[in-house]
């Protein structure tokens, strides 16, 4: 096994996780079979229970584990399955210490950070990069290690120290590291002082770089690599200048222009592996199509306005997988995206907003530019969240898109927003019935009760709130596609040939089945349930461009060059490219626009690139 260990110094969100992201996309277009593993060192188990607005949304695998953001940057770039054991946190690491002192398996010795949690974390790295994680199945050649925060911290000094009793422990061809540092620009000069004096907490911490990746918003001056290069004692060649880009997609392009790939072949023995030809080819492949697929994104001249309605709009990355998951859509479709972000709170009248004394008064100029940008969009998304806060203007979004004929994507919590907006709107359901129970509750209802309040949106009975942590319904699960909905433009770009779907999910309330009958009646169709039949997981209005709700999360299972189904017929509905759809005898869309989103296809909508998706 070889390791590249991604590091970082000075200030910490420098960018650690894309451009580890982009070294393994850069080994695996060689053919090289490459794992991931992200530590953070914090003293959470996982990310589960954090909250969105301090520290970015929480990424959930196949397997259900709640990880950090980072482990999607993976996934996405390199086309890989990771599990929860590939996210590293000092919680785990503490709790498994512990749990074996408790068994004994430590004989009475006094438990110390060196060398009993030291020693977790190597052989935790060692086990975890051993396991398959591609179509292959085969144990990876190469493990990328990102480090969380910065050298220097003190809840990371555990990690750093059993990170340089591995490179110890490891043959000098089978480990190396690339330090991500920020160059400062001050009265108009490059700073390297900071980068210096970073280097040297990283040596004096036992750790190498081998590589250094200075970060700024513009290119590194010749003179700026030079002393980088100087006074941290490395070639100027393994001074990589990470300059700002147009797109976080370019920065693997970026990085091979600097021969990234000739010096990670060099320190890691590369071209002593035995690569088979159909992955060499395979990788070529994927390089190929990823530069022409992103090379000139930023140049796109139709652009296709999408807003989001969200809660969390104070933290960037809060809605992270769904931002890069529309990226992915409008790349394949050529679109130029453009987002504008909507406080769902700002939707909101002024009776819903006065009768609630926990929100701030009333701003009419918020609410009618919230309303502006939510009229001129060419499609409104209402993505996943929690809690009550904002609902109304949720719900008042998705009635503005159902009734203006308006391309709708509701993610989760986004698609119960559209199940109450239609029965309280079309079926006449009033309140507090035409509800969830999650935020429409009655003074002598217990805050924590299990029973299945009269609700159109209701917990799932296996949740118990009274417990935290895991018990959502998470991870990889399956949607069955319900008779007669061949009519489905979603199901369509699934493929009409497939029965059911796989997607990821992180919920616990649910669509109450004492009311699909109704619903369905009045117009609202479940196309999609999971395997009992008894558990909503997509709804489609058939007399509507795009009105999708999906109860699954699919922008976790969306790739740069594999783009997520509900994502990209949401954004080709947004850019009028399903407009004119027609359905033949049995009802069934016209095929040719769905092969072409995805891929199978090049006459026009990807400019008759090669679609080798």
């Amino acid at each position: 096994m070889k390791y590249v260990l991604v590091s970082g110094g000075v200030i910490s969100g420098v960018g650690k996780g894309i451009i580890a992201s982009s070294a393994g996309l850069l080994l695996k277009t060689l053919g090289v079979k490459v794992t991931s593993i992200k530590i953070d060192p914090y003293i959470n188990v996982d990310a589960g229970l954090m909250n969105p607005k301090e520290h970015g949304e929480v990424y959930v695998l196949d397997d259900g584990g709640e990880v950090d953001l980072d482990l999607g940057n993976y996934e996405r770039y390199l086309n890989i399955t990771l599990t929860r054991e590939n996210n590293i946190t000092l919680g785990k690491v503490f709790m498994q210490v512990i749990q074996q002192e408790r068994k004994g398996r430590y004989l009475g010795k006094t438990v110390q950070v060196v060398p009993h949690v030291t020693g977790c974390i190597e052989d935790w790295i060692e086990r975890v990069a051993k396991v398959p994680v591609d179509d292959t199945g085969v144990e990876p050649d190469v493990c990328i290690i990102e480090l969380g925060g910065t050298i220097g911290d003190i809840e990371g000094m555990a990690f750093v120290e059993a990170l340089a009793e591995l490179r110890r422990n490891c043959p000098r061809d089978d480990f190396m590291q690339i330090h991500v540092s920020y160059i400062p620009v001050v009265h108009g000069e490059q700073k390297t002082k900071p980068t210096q004096m970073a280097i040297k907490a990283v040596r004096s911490a036992g750790l190498i770089p081998d590589l250094i990746a200075c970060r700024c918003e513009h290119p590194l001056e010749q003179s700026t690599i030079d002393k980088v290069a100087r006074f941290c004692q490395v070639p100027n060649q393994s001074v990589l200048a990470v300059r700002d880009m147009p797109s976080t997609y370019q920065v693997p392009i970026l990085l091979a222009e600097q021969q990234l790939v000739s010096l990670m072949t060099s320190y890691l023995r590369l071209d002593g592996l035995n690569i088979s030809p159909d992955l060499q080819k395979r990788g070529a492949q994927v390089w190929d199509t990823w530069r022409s697929l992103t090379h000139d994104v930023h140049r796109l001249m139709e652009t296709v306005t999408i807003v989001l309605v969200g809660k969390y709009l104070e933290q960037p990355d809060s809605y992270l997988s769904v931002i890069r998951s529309l990226e992915h859509a409008a790349m394949r479709c050529r679109r130029k995206l453009v987002i504008k972000y909507v406080d769902s709170e700002a939707l909101e009248r002024r009776d819903q907003k006065t009768e609630r004394k926990d929100i701030e008064e009333w701003d009419p100029v918020k609410y009618h530019k919230a309303w502006h940008d939510v009229c001129t969009a060419a499609g409104i998304l209402v993505p996943g969240g929690f809690g009550k806060r904002g609902i109304e203007g949720m719900i008042a979004a998705a009635n503005w898109a159902r009734e203006n004929k308006v391309p709708y994507l509701g993610i989760c919590l986004g698609m119960q927003i559209a199940v109450v907006e239609f029965a309280r709107s079309v079926c006449g359901i009033p309140l507090p019935q035409a509800a969830s129970s999650e935020v429409e509750k009655t003074e002598d209802e217990d805050e924590n009760a299990d029973d299945d309040r009269d609700r159109v949106i209701i917990r799932m009975p296996e949740h118990h709130g009274s417990e935290m942590g895991g018990t959502m319904r998470l991870g990889l699960r399956s949607t069955v596609w319900q008779p007669d909905t061949e009519w489905s433009k979603l199901r369509a770009l699934y493929g009409l040939e497939n029965e059911s779907i796989n997607e990821r999910h992180r919920h616990r309330y649910e669509v109450n089945p004492a009311y699909i009958e109704q619903l369905q009646r009045k117009g609202l169709t479940f196309i999609g349930k999971d395997e009992t039949g008894v558990r909503m997981e997509v709804i489609e209005l058939r007399d509507h461009p795009w009105f999708v709700g999906v109860q699954f999360h699919p922008e976790y299972l969306s790739r740069v060059l594999h783009p997520s189904k509900p994502y990209l017929g949401f954004i080709a509905s947004a850019a009028r490219m399903l407009a004119d759809i027609t359905c033949g005898e049995n009802g069934a869309p016209v095929s040719a626009i769905y092969e072409e989103l995805n891929g199978h296809r090049t006459n026009g909508l990807v400019n008759g690139e090669k679609a080798a998706f």
